[in-house]
């Protein structure tokens, strides 16, 4: 099958490198490459491509770029390509809907094999890629594992307010007490907190709260009150 794909970036660096490593790729037929969000979409609507490579850090190609992009076309996929991301910029993509994680600094066909094989319905993840997301509790090979979709990850209000919880140090009966809860009904919220949020354990989930706002990195630092 031939590949229908689309560059997405601001650097014209960047984008000179890309085509010209997916202009040799046999498989890959470059349909366009767009150096903002509003072309991005408007190419995605013409042409229907396969896969958008992008650079997910770069202004205006963030998170609500990569759902817009989704909305304008179900069968595309989004592979991003950036400088080493952190693991929140990893989650931030993989939440917002990109199937795929490679680094620019990947070999030629690395950056190929990230574009067919996302193409014909895998996950790729590069190496580097996948040792921050380990490092980070989060549970790859569940992931990896798990059919593709593109269903944004959804945190019910109560489940926020768990998390919450979580992060301050609460025991499942204090929050239980402050919530008019069962204790089992809490560490079910927890379970399916960490299902969403693909983490295997409460530190993870603790980091998950301190990187999206649900609590101040400052009270690890004076809080010592149990």
């Amino acid at each position: 099958m031939i590949v229908r794909t689309l560059i997405a970036d601001h650097s014209e660096l960047a984008l000179i490198g890309l085509r010209t490593i997916l202009s040799e790729a046999g498989r890959v037929q470059l349909v366009g490459v767009a150096r903002d969000a509003v072309a991005m979409e408007a190419m995605i609507v013409r042409h229907k491509p396969h896969v958008v490579l992008l650079d997910h850090t770069a202004e205006g190609f963030g998170p609500k770029a990569i759902r817009e992009g989704l909305k304008r076309s179900r069968t595309t996929k989004f592979v991003s390509i950036t400088t080493d991301p952190s693991t929140a910029t990893l989650m931030a993509a993989i939440r917002a809907g990109v199937t795929s994680y490679i680094r620019k600094d990947c070999d030629v066909q690395e950056i190929i094999d990230s574009v067919t094989h996302t193409a014909d319905g895998q996950k790729f993840f590069c190496g580097k890629v996948l040792d921050v997301l380990r490092k980070a509790s989060f549970d790859v090979e569940r992931f990896l594992e798990e059919p593709l979709s593109c269903a944004p990850m959804v945190l019910s209000d109560r489940e926020c307010q768990v998390i919450t919880l979580i992060a301050e140090g609460k025991s499942y009966t204090r929050i239980a007490e402050e919530l008019h809860l069962s204790a089992h009904t809490v560490i079910a919220h927890r379970r399916n907190i960490m299902q969403k949020l693909g983490v295997n354990n409460t530190a993870a989930v603790v980091l998950y709260a301190v990187k999206n706002g649900f609590i101040s990195p400052n009270k690890f630092l004076f809080d010592r009150t149990a």
